[in-house]
């Protein structure tokens, strides 16, 4: 198989797999069945754990002894939330968030 073949048939199984997975709840769940209990609580439940697990992972390699580390990533995180609060948008908060702790990385802690 050439070169071009394989990027074709990579991008081909690629687009299938996608659309399975799109279409799976409508076929598994469609019709006159409901959404199981689990997956609805699940459904309330993840957004959250996702997010409390995306802030560990973002503050996991701050260093706690040292200001210049400590004081920008706690002023991002008080930036997001307030922002989040304030407007409930989760793109807005996430970019005035990361927007915070560049500037005070860059600018002010440099």
């Amino acid at each position: 198989m050439s070169g071009e073949m394989r990027v074709w048939a990579v991008i081909l199984v690629i687009a299938a797999v996608t659309a399975a997975i799109r279409f799976a709840p409508f076929v598994l769940f469609g019709g006159r069945r409901g959404t199981p209990l689990l997956l609805e609580r699940l459904g309330k439940i993840l957004p959250s754990a996702v997010m409390g697990m995306l802030v560990v992972y973002c503050l996991k390699d701050t260093q706690i002894s040292q200001p210049g580390s400590i004081l920008p990533a706690a002023a991002a995180c008080l930036v997001t939330g307030a922002l989040y609060v304030w407007r409930r948008n989760s793109l807005l908060s996430i970019v005035g968030g990361t927007v915070c702790y560049m500037f005070l990385v860059q600018v002010v802690f440099a």
